[in-house]
């Protein structure tokens, strides 16, 4: 028997733990994929409309020795919403109920009929608003960030908090702004929401958007759709005759209205009497989301097609949040700077960030979910990135930082000896020089 001394069997032991757990994670990584998880919550399907899941990490890793967060730097998306768009709760209520008048629903196309109406009622009068469990959520995330990182919130620190103009997104801040002085009602409490900020919080680049759609783009898009939508049967069920159904319906575009209420209604009150999700089976939803994942890739990931420089229309927002963060470290007590915008910002500053493999550069739109990635990771409603900022005290000049997504830690494209902390000054200067190869 091969006699190993004491220390030395710890040594052997930590390592073969630490090969075991990560060929867990790499078969856990290889293995999971999207239908796995809608197998698990199919709501997960909804892409932009998932109502936040809240963090799927226990315990954060703890900081390295003598460390303490003082700052947090935040961008947030707004809570739950209705849908913004009149059409998409009108347009699939009057093509059924023109259907049903001709005599042309089946006993299921009824009662969807039934069932959409409900939610176009609930939502008229408040397209795009915030619903109830859209302030529930915002509470609930400022909450967990005053008792994960308490010390950042202590006394009367200053939170500086600034939103889009959008409503729903200035209530998203002041559901937060509230639940933070429940906690500590001596804090410094600043908030805005000004035209004044917009250069930075919800940039508009036309140039860039532009760039968006090629025909080498579109051409890779269509054929990927026509590869993959399926939605025949779901559609055929609603109605008893056939015929009537190819003349007078676009059975793809009801689809799409359909599955987008069916994926939105989880953020509503109706979620606890109806679903929509029961007109499709598990392949129809797993299609539904394949093709939204893949036009999100297109219009705000690296997607070489259009040219791979989409997440650079976040470029304000990260430079100003490095800014931001110099000036706050000079600060014995900075507080934190909170801001609220859209997932049209989440989305791209993650993938500018490059956070976990989000920063991911594929031509092939089929090798996004083998490769992770996998939108609803990113960007339900309430989404969030947070920088939170460590150091010893005011004196230590080695400043720490981790970043959470959706208030789990992540991976930077940033060389660290001891990850999941990164030291701010490499993270600095990696991002400014990516921001200073941009050419607008």
């Amino acid at each position: 028997m091969l006699n190993i001394n004491r220390p030395h069997r710890l040594v052997l032991y930590c390592f073969i733990v630490a090969i075991l757990v990560l060929q867990g994670i790499f078969v856990t990584t290889v293995a999971q994929t999207a239908r796995d998880d809608f197998q698990i919550d199919t709501h997960l399907s909804a892409s932009n409309y998932l109502a936040y899941p809240g963090p799927t990490q226990g315990a954060l890793t703890p900081a390295p020795e003598g460390k303490h967060p003082f700052y947090i730097s935040h961008y947030g998306r707004h809570g739950s919403r209705y849908l913004i768009n009149p059409n998409e709760y009108n347009s699939p209520y009057e093509i059924l109920k023109a259907a049903d008048k001709a005599g042309k629903l089946t006993p299921l196309g009824q009662d969807v009929l039934r069932r959409v109406g409900m939610i176009r009622d609930e939502a008229a009068g408040r397209l795009g608003e915030l619903t109830p469990l859209g302030a529930l959520q915002h509470r609930q995330i400022a909450k967990r960030m005053y008792e994960r990182f308490p010390e950042v919130f202590q006394g009367d620190v200053t939170i500086d908090a600034r939103s889009t103009i959008v409503i729903r997104c200035i209530l998203s801040m002041e559901n937060a702004l509230q639940q933070l002085l429940l906690l500590n009602p001596k804090l410094n409490i600043l908030h805005d929401a000004s035209n004044h900020d917009m250069w930075y919080m919800n940039l508009t680049d036309k140039a860039l958007f532009a760039q968006r759609q090629n025909f080498e783009t579109e051409k890779a898009y269509v054929s990927f759709v026509d590869r993959h939508r399926d939605y025949l049967r779901a559609m055929s069920a609603l109605f008893n005759d056939r015929d009537y159904m190819e003349k007078n319906v676009d059975a793809w575009q009801l689809n799409n209205y359909l599955f987008k209420l069916a994926s939105n209604l989880q953020s509503s009150e109706l979620h606890k009497k109806i679903t929509l999700y029961d007109l499709f089976t598990d392949d129809e939803i797993y299609s539904n989301w394949k093709i939204a994942n893949a036009r999100w890739y297109i219009e705000y990931g690296a997607c070489p097609l259009n040219g791979g420089m989409q997440p650079y229309s976040q470029r304000n927002l990260l430079r100003t949040i490095i800014q931001q963060a110099d000036s706050c470290i000079r600060l014995q007590r900075p507080g934190a700077t909170l801001r609220f915008g859209h997932e049209t910002m989440v989305l791209p500053l993650t993938c500018l960030l490059e956070l976990d493999n989000f920063g991911l550069k594929t031509d092939n739109l089929e090798k996004l979910e083998n490769k992770g990635w996998l939108n609803y990771k990113v960007f339900p409603m309430a989404a969030n990135i947070q920088f939170i900022f460590y150091r010893r005290d005011f004196s230590d000049k080695d400043v720490l930082v981790k970043v959470l997504l959706n208030e789990n830690e992540t991976t930077l494209p940033v060389e660290t000896d001891c990850a999941p902390y990164y030291h701010w000054s490499d993270v600095r200067q990696y991002y400014l020089e990516k921001l200073s190869s941009f050419i607008s």
